[in-house]
């Protein structure tokens, strides 16, 4: 499946993951069984670019992680399917939403805890890949533990575990 994957970066530097956080989630798409291609815009930011948007986003004014934007509400384990009326008919790809990714928040947090970069910024685009598929974790309960385990068997297979 031909998935189109737009990344941004406002970074200073240039950021080496691309093709890690292209990989993480087409295969967070197809482990959710999405039958049609897809676009995710993705922007890669710092804490103070991540801060600015929750703010005006969501009125949380303080940095976070990732943030997830979805265009459709879909619900869990319940993926967009090839007959979607969404898809534009342009393109022939189905807008799924924005992300936006701290790479400063990913280094910080690799090191927190305890392992690689690239484990942190797979886990994070496969959260918010589940996010854009109706996902959420806002309870402590049956929501948060399916959402946990669809984000354990996308890392298993890309083989980004902890």
């Amino acid at each position: 499946m031909k998935h189109e994957i737009i990344l941004e970066s406002e970074l200073e530097q240039e950021f080496p993951y691309t093709d890690l956080l292209a990989s993480c989630i087409t295969a967070a798409l197809a482990e959710e069984g999405v039958d049609v291609p897809c676009e995710i815009n993705v922007l890669i930011t710092d804490d103070e670019g991540i801060h600015q948007i929750n703010l005006e986003q969501r009125g949380v004014d303080r940095p976070t992680d990732v943030l997830s934007f979805p265009m459709f509400y879909f619900r869990p384990g319940k993926p967009p399917k090839g007959d979607s009326l969404d898809v534009d008919p342009e393109t022939g790809l189905l807008p799924l939403g924005d992300m936006v990714l701290s790479y400063e928040r990913a280094i910080a947090q690799a090191k927190e805890y305890g392992h690689s970069v690239q484990r942190e910024l797979g886990y994070l685009a496969v959260h918010s890949v589940l996010h854009l598929l109706g996902y959420d974790h806002m309870d402590e309960g049956e929501e948060k533990r399916q959402m946990r385990a669809r984000e354990e068997a996308v890392m298993g297979k890309l083989l980004l575990e902890r």
